[in-house]
């Protein structure tokens, strides 16, 4: 199965967790791809079977800078191909900032949504007033992910 993984980071530490993650899912016998600079053509050449975005938040709850152009050229496309598709979100952010809470990894979920992915697990939300090695912190949930990809 091929998963594209898309992320968005600003100090690149969602970029580490999504590295990671296609990592443990190309041992895991998937065909992970991950493009931090992806536009839409280039998602749509690897003919992704499932989808696994990481990213952190900015701001007031926004995406990092180099994720938003991806993400407005899939919401205004909405590609058909990818309706009922699985998916999951991983979201970075501090959760000192309260209600912005993970907002970049929430508005990756409503894209999600919008596209009509199947969310296959609840988002994992990484928080870095806790974790120190995220990536690690991930791996549970990248098990889970996997396992049900698998079905």
């Amino acid at each position: 199965m091929k998963v594209a993984i898309l992320s968005g980071s600003v100090y690149g530490t969602a970029e580490e967790v999504a590295l990671h993650a296609a990592t443990l899912l190309n041992a895991a016998g998937f065909e992970a791809w991950h493009n931090p600079r992806a536009s839409l053509a280039d998602v749509l050449a690897f003919g992704p079977e499932a989808f696994l975005a990481v990213t952190s938040t900015t701001g007031m709850g926004e995406l990092p800078d180099n994720l938003q152009p991806l993400y407005s050229m899939i919401r205004d496309q909405l590609p058909a191909a990818w309706r009922g598709l699985p998916g999951a979100v991983i979201g970075l952010g501090d959760s000192s900032y309260g209600d912005t809470f993970c907002g970049g990894g929430e508005q990756m979920r409503e894209l999600f949504a919008e596209l009509g992915l199947r969310e296959v697990q609840d988002m994992l939300r990484l928080d870095a007033s806790e974790s120190v090695t995220p990536e690690t912190d991930a791996e549970p949930w990248l098990a889970q992910f996997a396992s049900t990809l698998r079905g």
